[in-house]
């Protein structure tokens, strides 16, 4: 058996999709097991690439196996705690980023500058496995019970300096559905209020909000399915990249170099201010870096109603510090970008 751990969000786990179908090309015998919230079991499941889930809240230690795995490979930081983790549970062989204040001498050293994708292929291309890093897509879940072909809009965000004002979030709703586009609003359940304020503000009707009241599948299914995604730095954009969904994602303090759809995504645009960024990026938004079982990601904020809406923020609190980053994007901004992805959209059939 392989033990891989990759134990944070839905963008944690996409950005990993290459480097696991490597593995599974590589050892197809083998059994691979991946530690992971119990909550991602449906996204783990679209991978094709993964037998089992073992379930693991953060950086808990991984539950008692029947026997200790072949070997483990660590997809979830560089260490020291996930190291000491996987080593627990005695493998014949640790596969990870080298890391002495684990002990752990082998491996290539870490990079800081790396996007998350290219990041975990090039760990298993060090230990002999091709990866393919433009292999990210997954399998399309059935839209049971879920509308198709909306344009959807993620207000929320892990880290409030993550999100776009509330009000442009309206405006944008308000003239999309003027254009035609049927506008849906989705978030967590604790994002419900935030989700009912930009539906308010844009006389969107109750039933357009969908915040809350779909599990992790359905909303793979959803975003599957749709026209088109408008969202911030979170999992909802890069589950539209894994499902070639058309899609606007805006970056503030976290950088797209790293947590964006891959350049070679045509179909995507980042709307993104690097100068009012600089020197302001979230530890947070190095979850691939971290080794803290806290350390939100660009994954942390989808919905899942079996499962915990990781880091979500509640939309009761203080109000929120804009991040200048977010502040700066306009609403024109976004509507300019949206006709972009949606002629290369059209280019592409």
């Amino acid at each position: 058996m392989i033990l891989v751990l990759r134990a944070l969000g839905i963008g944690d786990l996409a950005t990993t999709v290459p480097a696991l179908r490597g593995l599974r090309a590589a050892y197809p015998a083998e059994t691979i097991a991946l530690a992971a919230p119990t909550w991602l079991a449906p996204l783990a499941g679209l991978t094709g690439a993964v037998d089992r889930l073992v379930p693991l809240s953060g950086l808990d230690a991984v539950p008692l196996l029947d026997s200790g795995p072949d070997w483990a490979v660590n997809l979830h930081g560089r260490g020291p705690q996930s190291h000491r983790l996987l080593a627990a549970t005695r493998p014949g062989r640790l596969w990870a980023y080298r890391c002495p204040a684990a002990a752990h001498h082998d491996g290539p050293p870490w990079r800081d500058d790396e996007h998350e994708v290219a990041r975990w292929c090039r760990l298993l291309t060090w230990y002999g496995v091709d990866c393919d890093p433009t292999d990210l897509l997954l399998a399309r879940p059935v839209p049971d019970r879920v509308p198709v072909g909306v344009t959807v809009l993620h207000p929320g965000a892990a880290a409030p300096r993550r999100r776009w004002p509330v009000d442009r979030f309206a405006e944008l709703a308000g003239r999309l559905t003027a254009a035609g586009h049927r506008v849906v609003v989705t978030g967590s359940a604790p994002e419900r209020p935030l989700a009912e304020a930009v539906a308010a503000g844009a006389g969107l009707p109750g039933t357009a909000v969908c915040a809350g009241r779909m599990d992790l599948y359905q909303f793979a299914a959803l975003l599957a399915h749709a026209r088109l995604l408008v969202a911030a730095d979170t999992g909802a954009g890069h589950l539209a990249t894994a499902f070639g969904v058309p899609s606007v994602l805006l970056f503030g303090p976290t950088s797209p170099a790293r947590w964006g759809p891959p350049v070679h995504r045509t179909r995507h645009r980042v709307v993104h201010y690097p100068l009012l960024s600089a020197g302001s990026e979230e530890p947070a938004a190095v979850s691939g870096s971290a080794d803290s079982a806290a350390a939100d990601s660009a994954a942390g904020d989808l919905p899942a109603a079996d499962g915990p809406a990781v880091n979500a923020p509640a939309v009761n609190a203080p109000a929120v510090d804009w991040h200048p980053a977010m502040v700066a994007i306009c609403v024109d901004e976004v509507l300019a970008a949206i006709g972009e992805v949606e002629r290369d959209a059209v280019a592409a059939q």
